[in-house]
């Protein structure tokens, strides 16, 4: 079956030079997207009834966008000023340098991972005595409180936003070659939105092994996964899988 059309389940790039956009120059084959999963942020009164004071707290660990985000819109809310000598340990480069949004970065204390929540471990070990906050999803990834509950640190999680799960029921009579996720909520989005889905010749694209286990789970065949030692993006095993199926067009 060859491959026109694919729906990536997140918001379109905003840069011009977005791998998704050379794939579709590329390939001629038209990619659309949709985000199936959206965050909302958590009231500052919600964030209190978890018993949350955050003058009680040294550090921050921050590890995403939304984590950043989140945390200074409750801080806002709340009408409290952030010290200048709060630390700021963030899990990559990405979170780092977005966290200047609201911060002068020369000014502050911030420590930052490689890449994977687990590569913070030394830095946080290193200030072990401080008292950490972690303002995340209320769909944290298991290896988080794992590695701070080896650590032995003194940690609280905030749940300062949610993953919720969007309204697709525009899509109903839309069909797309492939289908591209990239969490466990997003395929769970799928068949909230739609409990009757039907496969057939649809192929599904998953990205990371939770997302694989999920769509497994649900019955869903996948045909085309990342990262693998090949194709280490989703655009490149989405090229790979697309090249192979449409020879001959």
């Amino acid at each position: 079956m060859k491959v026109k059309t694919i729906l990536v389940s997140q918001p379109e790039p905003k840069v011009e030079n977005s791998p998704y956009f050379e794939l579709q120059n590329k390939l001629k084959v038209k990619v659309d997207f949709r985000p199936f999963i959206h965050v909302e942020g958590v009231s500052a009164k919600d964030v209190r009834a978890q018993k949350i004071d955050l003058s009680k707290f040294t550090a921050i660990i921050l590890t995403s966008r939304n984590a950043v985000d989140h945390f200074f819109r409750v801080a806002e809310e709340m009408r409290y000023k952030v010290p200048e000598d709060l630390k700021y340990f963030c899990q990559s480069e990405a979170v780092a340098f977005y966290l200047q949004r609201y911060v002068v970065y020369r000014k502050r204390k911030i420590y930052v991972g490689q890449k994977e929540f687990t590569d913070l471990a030394p830095l946080i070990k290193k200030y072990k005595d401080e008292k950490f906050l972690l303002p995340n999803t209320d769909q944290l990834n298991a290896d988080v409180p794992q590695t701070l509950d080896k650590l032995g640190v003194a940690w609280t999680q905030g749940i300062f936003y949610k993953t919720v799960i969007s309204d697709l029921s525009d899509l109903k009579d839309v069909y797309y070659d492939i289908l591209a996720f990239f969490s466990p909520t997003g395929i769970r989005s799928l068949f909230e939105n739609f409990p009757n889905f039907q496969q057939n010749n649809t192929r599904i694209a998953v990205f990371g092994t939770t997302t694989q286990k999920e769509a497994l789970d649900r019955g869903l065949r996948v045909d085309i996964m990342a990262p693998t030692p090949e194709t280490p993006s989703m655009t490149g095993a989405l090229e790979k899988y697309i090249v192979e199926a449409n020879k001959g067009k």
